[in-house]
């Protein structure tokens, strides 16, 4: 068992609502992450990627095995039995965590394959055999036009969802009703819900990411430090709704930059996912860990953000975009490509086991 060390993020979880899980699977991260109060992790193909570059040594040998098993496997079946693999050993480490909470937390995200962001079914048909995987798994579903769709049906069909690719307050939104009308469908069919933990992410840090973009590209002006607002603020904003509107779907902050992302967040009844380099940081920090979820953002930075940026706007007001305008939101299309980047980056590492360089030695 992991013994639990008192810090920063320790005092967060088990003095206020607020849970944070590790922002990756690497079995070395989330050993760590769960001494100091984790509760759960996610994953995606950039951080899949990572973790084999960071314990390449732990999963070389089981690459070799999984090829020379299937021999006709093509280098994307391969890639995908080793992205279960690990999201199965790092649900494993988590597991103690499901038990002693009643399933309620304690659960592994493993994200469904990204060039499939366009196609509903092909979606639900991945999340429904991720579900199978483990007892305590969360599958990630990106929040496209489809994605939405995807989300209600996967959750209709018993799994417990992670909406991902999720910048923006009407995203959420739309996260949060597609769950409801999938577990009504579940209610009215007899099926139970209770067992069900979906969470709506939303990416912060990459909204503050394009609005810099924004700042270069359109030339905008503003103080130093206002944009480092704009995730934080959407994210407020949200709880607000979804405590107001009794959502069922618990919000889930991600994509750190700095420490307004957790020290803002705290107290609310949220997920914080927060990569190992930061939970390092953050809890060797002397920020004081008290609740802030209610505070207001400072009004003369929201006024800015408000004045200066369109995306902000649209991101901001639960009605800013419409599900069809998802696909095509800057940083969906950002995160998609690095994503679908990421994989074949990754399909590119089991190509070189199955298909070794005769120029090197």
């Amino acid at each position: 068992m992991t013994q639990t060390i008192k810090s920063p993020l320790h005092q967060t979880v088990t003095t206020t609502a607020t849970d944070y899980w590790n922002d990756s699977c690497s079995i070395e991260e989330l050993t760590y992450a769960i001494s100091h109060g984790a509760v759960g992790a996610t994953t995606n193909p950039t951080i899949v990627l990572a973790v084999l570059k960071k314990e390449g040594h732990l999963w070389r040998d089981r690459i070799r095995q999984i090829i020379a098993d299937h021999p006709t496997w093509s280098e994307d079946q391969v890639a995908w039995r080793l992205i279960e693999e690990m999201a199965v050993k790092g649900a494993a480490l988590l597991q103690p965590i499901f038990e002693r909470e009643g399933g309620r937390k304690g659960r592994l995200s493993i994200q469904t394959n990204p060039t499939f962001y366009r196609d509903a079914e092909a979606i639900t048909a991945q999340a429904v055999s991720f579900a199978t995987l483990a007892p305590n798994m969360q599958v990630k579903i990106p929040v496209t036009a489809a994605g939405v769709a995807a989300i209600e049906e996967a959750t209709y069909r018993g799994v417990n969802i992670n909406a991902t690719v999720s910048f923006s307050v009407p995203q959420v939104i739309a996260v949060a009703e597609a769950v409801e009308r999938g577990l009504k469908r579940r209610e009215a069919d007899g099926l139970p819900t209770s067992d069900l933990t979906p969470v709506a992410t939303m990416m912060i840090g990459r909204l503050d990411d394009w609005l810099h973009v924004l700042e270069k590209r359109d030339q905008i002006v503003v103080a130093p430090g206002v944009v480092d607002w704009a995730g934080v603020a959407c994210f407020k904003r949200a709880y607000a709704l979804f405590q107001q509107r009794g959502y069922r779907t618990r919000l889930l902050a991600a994509a750190y930059r700095h420490h307004l992302h957790w020290s803002e967040l705290i107290g609310g009844d949220v997920v914080l996912t927060i990569p190992y380099d930061w939970q390092v940081l953050f809890n060797g920090s002397d920020v004081a860990v008290i609740e802030r979820i209610a505070n207001p953002v400072p009004a003369e930075a929201l006024a800015t953000l408000l004045d200066k940026f369109a995306d902000f706007r649209r991101a901001y007001e639960p009605d800013g975009l419409a599900v069809q305008e998802f696909d095509t939101f800057g940083p969906t299309v950002r995160t998609l490509r690095a994503f679908i980047a990421s994989y074949r980056d990754l399909t590119g590492v089991i190509r070189d086991a199955m298909l070794p360089n005769p120029d090197v030695k």
